[in-house]
């Protein structure tokens, strides 16, 4: 049976719009590593992508709106890695090893987000994402007391810190043993 031609056309729309952002996605990490987050050009991302100007400007209206998407990519391949190891319980921050891993796997591209040369712009978007994971979780509290939002936040940060310790130190540490540190820390925010 057949596909109606819409279908057909839409789903390599759909697919020609996916690599294209992939593309983009990758020309943005590159770059980080490369230059820094503050020497990164529009130009540059769509040479190194092999795209057009306007093409860029189709999918996003800026490089900053490239780096929330990106990120919103990462939230939404952790959420799915955590689900489908079936440790999506709520209270359990189950992002939170495949995050580990993940920047384990990607230390350089980590290195350059996190580090000197990736502008505040980078840790801030990145930081607020750890909180917005955090605050899906079962915290202690009424979602909207200031106590909530406030270990929300207390928790996103010190993720962040941790990683940016681990990413700029010389030990050893194996991503388990990181994980494992942070959930133990965290568990007195948590209801039971």
């Amino acid at each position: 049976m057949t596909e109606p031609s819409g279908n057909a056309d839409q789903a390599r729309v759909d697919r020609r719009v996916l690599r294209t952002r992939e593309a983009l996605r990758n020309a943005l990490l590159a770059l980080l590593v490369e230059r820094g987050w503050d020497d990164i050009d529009i130009q540059g991302l769509c040479e190194r992508a092999n795209i057009g100007r306007s093409t860029f400007y189709l999918h996003f209206p800026n490089k900053e709106a490239l780096l929330k998407g990106s990120f919103g990519d990462l939230r939404s391949a952790l959420r799915e890695q955590a689900q489908s190891l079936g440790a999506a319980q709520a209270g359990s921050l189950a992002f939170v090893g495949a995050l580990i891993n993940h920047v384990h796997e990607q230390q350089q591209v980590f290195r350059a987000m996190l580090g000197r040369r990736s502008g505040h712009f980078v840790q801030d978007r990145f930081r607020e994402l750890l909180v917005e994971m955090v605050s899906e979780e079962r915290l202690l509290g009424d979602r909207r007391s200031w106590k909530t939002q406030a270990s929300a936040h207390y928790l996103g940060g010190a993720l962040f810190q941790l990683l940016v310790w681990w990413l700029e130190s010389n030990r050893p540490q194996k991503p388990s043993e990181i994980e494992a540190l942070f959930l133990g820390l965290s568990q007195p925010l948590f209801r039971p």
